[in-house]
């Protein structure tokens, strides 16, 4: 596998700092190429997510964006393939996806409670969830984004 791969995350209104500390560590870990910092997501200015990333935060280029939905206008502009992490009735199950129309992709996650807004998604190309079996509906965002950018490099080069 390739170290770095053309993935970019966007984090829109991530309000946890831990969660944010761990998905940097997870996304340097797995070869992303940058990461937005939308809405109110902490930034790694914050110790927290110092403490969380153990210095991913370092070596994975960040951006903080006011607006998501312009960061997403831009991203598309720039022939990237957007890809909202979100249940619902339009979501595809992520293990069914087995190619993806372009080799660079933006993957959006929101806060774990509202979800991502209307206004958000209508702008992905893609809406995908990770299936669930027990009596509990939804992941940890930072889990669900360890699954989903591991799912996503399994996809893009095999």
């Amino acid at each position: 596998m390739q170290n770095k791969f053309n993935l970019v995350v966007i984090l829109d209104n991530i309000r946890s700092t831990y969660n944010v500390g761990a998905i940097f560590r997870t996304a340097d870990a797995a070869g992303v190429s940058n990461i937005y910092l939308c809405g109110i997501t902490p930034s790694p200015l914050n110790p927290k997510i110092s403490k969380v990333a153990l210095g991913a935060e370092k070596f994975l280029p960040w951006e903080k964006i006011k607006n998501t939905w312009r960061l997403l206008e831009q991203l598309k502009n720039e022939g990237y393939f957007l890809i909202s992490l979100e249940q619902g009735k339009n979501a595809k199950d992520i293990f069914q996806i087995k190619k993806v129309p372009s080799k660079k992709i933006g993957l959006v996650l929101g806060p774990e409670i509202k979800g991502l807004s209307s206004k958000i998604l209508k702008r992905t190309d893609w809406q995908l969830e990770i299936p669930m079996s027990g009596q509990k509906e939804s992941l940890n965002v930072a889990v669900a984004f360890g699954i989903a950018v591991y799912q996503m490099r399994n996809i893009l080069y095999n």
